[in-house]
């Protein structure tokens, strides 16, 4: 093959037909969605749309069609990034499209109710549990390159693209679910939890860079070895080339991912204040004064002042803003 340079690494492209449809349906049912919710009056972020579109399904299109999978086959290195950006970064920008929120107000009600029924299956509840998913996600990339998984599906083609669909898939697990205004995560998991886990997460992607760039055998040697071109560098330090690639992509991510939990901690909390706003509004509207009358010679003052006395309303609705509340007085 020819000499990889810049020029070559921008605009070298191949077409990948699974792919290619994969992407053409994902865009399409998102489309579909954001059509539909237009049609009913009803709003849908544009940068959802975006992040959806742009950095989730662009990077995927990036990933298997682009110089990284026409050299992929020569070189380790745009194999890792290949690698990296379906298991990391395509993951992160369909997560932030939040496409299960949009196909659950989009469905009629009856699919819409199977539909979340579904994500809360107990299937799917074990596979996205946070510290399972973290757990998939790094055995995937573990599995992938240190057994002969990765070897294989260098020469078989069909093995190739369900590679490419497994990394997807074991990013999606964690990430998707992270993100989604849908409740599909078990109660404990609120906004700091979540944003200890995404540090978390974040430590452990960096495992698998780490352990490729600083392996004393070659990964795939055999196949690297025997369609090594001239000019490239030595297929080891190619290797290592890849693995910092992996270390850089994913602490790179990390930090996106966390300040997104963050921004959504943080809104969620002027939501909370706002609703409390108005229902302390509501409350102070019409609650009349309680009547003033002079105390008895059977009651004393403060008897009749007690008994004059309407309860707050936190102190008797069940929700989580009046337990906060009772939280916040001590009780």
């Amino acid at each position: 093959m020819a000499e990889l340079t810049t020029g070559r690494l921008l605009t070298s492209w191949q077409p990948d037909v699974p792919a290619l449809l994969l992407v053409v349906a994902l865009g399409g049912l998102y489309g579909w969605g954001v059509l539909r919710l237009r049609r009913r009056g009803e709003p849908w972020s544009p940068l959802r749309t975006a992040a959806f579109m742009l950095l989730g399904l662009g990077t995927l299109v990036v990933a298997t069609m682009s110089a990284l999978a026409v050299y992929d086959h020569v070189l380790f290195w745009p194999a890792a990034v290949q690698n990296i950006l379906l298991d990391l970064v395509a993951p992160l920008g369909l997560a932030l499209g939040d496409p299960l929120r949009l196909a659950v107000e989009a469905l009629p009600e009856p699919a819409a109710a199977r539909l979340r029924r579904t994500m809360t299956g107990r299937l799917i509840r074990l596979l996205t549990f946070p510290l399972v998913s973290t757990a998939l996600v790094l055995a995937t990339e573990l599995t992938i390159y240190f057994t002969p998984y990765f070897a294989t599906a260098l020469r078989v083609g069909w093995l190739h693209e369900l590679m490419y669909l497994h990394l997807l898939a074991a990013g999606s697990l964690f990430v998707v679910p992270v993100l989604t205004r849908e409740e599909t995560l078990p109660a404990w998991c609120t906004h700091p939890v979540r944003a200890g886990l995404v540090f978390l997460d974040g430590v452990i992607d960096a495992v698998p860079g780490v352990v490729v760039m600083t392996h004393g055998t070659l990964i795939a040697g055999a196949w690297y070895l025997h369609h090594h071109p001239s000019w490239s560098p030595d297929v080891r330090q190619d290797q290592q080339i890849g693995g910092g690639a992996m270390l850089s992509i994913a602490e790179l991510i990390a930090l996106p991912f966390l300040l997104t939990i963050l921004y959504q901690w943080a809104r969620a909390e002027r939501i909370q204040t706002a609703a409390l706003d108005r229902h302390l509004d509501q409350q102070a509207a019409t609650v009349p004064a309680p009547a003033v009358s002079a105390p008895t010679a059977s009651a004393p003052a403060s008897t009749t002042a007690s008994a004059d006395r309407v309860r707050p309303w936190w102190e008797t609705e069940e929700n989580e803003v009046a337990a906060r509340i009772r939280r916040q007085h001590g009780e």
